[in-house]
């Protein structure tokens, strides 16, 4: 099996890219269990607590990343300049158990991969 990577890199909100990657993520995951979920740049929002989309008219779809520890999928990192890029610094703030890692780990990590995809 291949190992796949997939990057997340927008805010949740304000295009379909995030809910097609998870919707991604989701499917291949059926058939190949060797994922892993990289939240970089404004991506590290995507799974913060206490979203609120309604206010801008917009489905709470975020909540869904919640099952993936039922599809196998454990290998969640977050960029850890990123978050501090935006001034996010408590592993608290988000609703699954997350790694924290640097930029070079993640490149590293990447580089190990045999496909990317990025959303």
């Amino acid at each position: 099996m291949k190992n796949i990577a997939f990057v997340f890199s927008h805010v949740p909100y304000g295009t379909s890219l995030s809910k097609e990657g998870l919707d991604s993520v989701l499917s291949i995951s059926m058939i190949n269990p060797n994922v892993s979920i990289f939240f970089i740049g404004d991506g590290v929002f995507q799974l913060m607590k206490n979203q609120s989309p309604e206010h801008i008219l917009l489905h709470n779809y975020v909540s869904s990343f919640g099952i993936l520890p039922f599809f196998g999928i454990n290998q969640l990192y977050y960029c850890k300049e990123s978050l501090i890029e935006r001034g996010l610094f408590h592993e608290y703030d988000f609703f699954l158990d997350i790694y924290i890692i640097s930029r070079t780990c993640i490149r590293k990590k990447l580089e190990k991969c045999d496909l990317i995809i990025n959303f």
